[in-house]
């Protein structure tokens, strides 16, 4: 069975373009350039949801200036492709798409950029993107607890009445179901601070091909190594 939700950490630009003796910036550009293949891959294979993990919020602070600067770049850039070009995988496959995170912290004309992809592709049913920027699952927990902290104190809620469906709610993917896969590239076996609560029963497979090297042939290996796998749910 296909994977109703794919979540993908995008693990490797750096050390292939250093592979290439190639500036870190390359690696992500290119970097880019397979995240619109694989998510095209992933709509013929009838994924309905997909969440790629692009920038951590630990990367804000921890990668070099210029380095930071070039991936925004590279992202506002690409927003505009989904703005503007009709050919793009987002049209054409009628891709309803997101942006998760603390967006709030981002240049204030990339937020805009961000929101208009959005509200370009609000109507779409055909298939829903999650794009993580600025990300952490520790923190959209500690962001969804605040959301649900200020109902209770509101009267919207009783405290007594907090489960994790209501959890689930408050959390940025809101609306979705958790990921049945989550795919890591890179070579590293850590799911590093991603889908921290919704990934409780996600299957994992992890690749060793950095990020700009994985070839079609790779993404149906995970899909058909999830399909070979008997899923419990900790029953």
């Amino acid at each position: 069975m296909i994977p109703m939700h794919v979540g993908v950490i995008l693990d490797g630009n750096r050390r292939f373009a250093k592979e290439l003796m190639k500036k870190p910036w390359e690696g992500h550009k290119l970097g880019v350039i397979k995240a619109r293949e694989v998510l095209e891959w992933a709509c013929e294979l009838g994924v309905k949801y997909f969440t790629a993990y692009v920038l951590s919020l630990e990367n804000l602070s921890t990668r070099p200036r210029k380095e930071l600067k070039l991936i925004l770049k590279y992202l506002e850039s690409e927003a505009d492709e989904m703005i503007q070009d009709a050919g793009h995988a987002v049209h054409r496959f009628r891709i309803n798409v997101r942006f998760i995170g603390r967006l709030n912290i981002l240049p204030e004309t990339l937020q805009k950029k961000l929101s208009a992809v959005e509200g370009a592709t609000k109507n779409y049913k055909n298939h829903f993107l999650n794009i993580a920027v600025a990300y952490g699952g520790q923190q959209e927990i500690v962001d969804a607890t605040k959301k649900i902290v200020k109902k209770c104190l509101d009267g919207v809620l009783n405290p007594a009445s907090l489960d994790e469906k209501i959890m689930k709610e408050n959390l940025y993917t809101n609306g979705q179901p958790f990921p049945d896969l989550i795919i890591r590239s890179g070579g590293e076996k850590r799911i590093s601070n991603f889908m921290t609560f919704q990934s409780a029963y996600s299957e994992l497979v992890f690749l060793d091909k950095k990020w700009p090297a994985l070839t079609k042939a790779d993404f149906l290996s995970a899909i058909k190594e999830f399909e070979s796998r008997k899923r419990r749910f900790g029953r």
